[in-house]
Formats: structure tokens, sequence, C-alpha cells
């Protein structure tokens, strides 16, 4: 029995030892700052998933939403949110903050 374990164990740690490393997923930035996102339009990669770092310059929260991607998280004053977006199809997805609607406006385009 302990020759079987070994067997496997020694089969499983060959097979996650060749398997491909994942590449890390790509980052991109957006500030708010003065109650709107720059860039106002960020490219990013059509198919692959992506992070986004929302960083709040702002003295006053803001939200990063968006109905066509699903998102929705308030970022507070001075500080950062993290949001996982992806795989996109190629297009154009709208994004806005909440609470300035008015000027907080901004849109991925994925190519």
């Amino acid at each position: 029995m302990h020759r079987r374990t070994a067997f496997i164990s020694l089969a499983l740690l060959g097979f996650l030892a060749s398997a491909p490393a994942r590449a890390e997923d790509p980052q991109f930035t957006l500030v708010i700052r003065d109650h709107r996102f720059t860039p106002a339009e960020l490219q990013i990669p059509a198919g692959v998933k992506v992070k986004l770092l929302v960083k709040n310059e702002d003295p006053t929260p803001e939200e990063f939403e968006s109905t066509k991607l699903h998102r929705e998280k308030v970022v507070p004053p001075g500080q950062e949110i993290l949001v996982i977006v992806g795989p996109l199809d190629a297009g154009t997805y709208e994004f806005f903050g909440d609470f300035h609607k008015e000027s907080a406006q901004g849109k991925l385009i994925a190519k």
C-alpha cells in the first residue's frame, strides 16, 4: 500500500512540475481626482482577465460602477481598491462614479 501511495504522490508531483506556469494577470491603474477618472478611456487586452487598481485621490468617497461589467465598489477617500474583470470580448465597457455621475465617467476598451 505504501508503494502505491508513493507512486501516486510522485506522479502528481511530476504532473504539477510540468504544468505551465500561469502568468500574472495584467494590471492597469485608474485614478480618481477632482471627481474624474484618469484616464477616461483605458485600453485593455480582450480575452484575458485583468486587474484594475482604482486609486481615489479625492477627499470624498467615490464608487467604481459598471452595469456592463457587473461591478460596484466604493473607493474610500485616499485609498485604493482592486477590481478584477474579464476575460472580456472586444468592445467598449462604460463605468462611472455613482456619487458624481456627471463628471466621473470612463470607458474600458478591450482590444
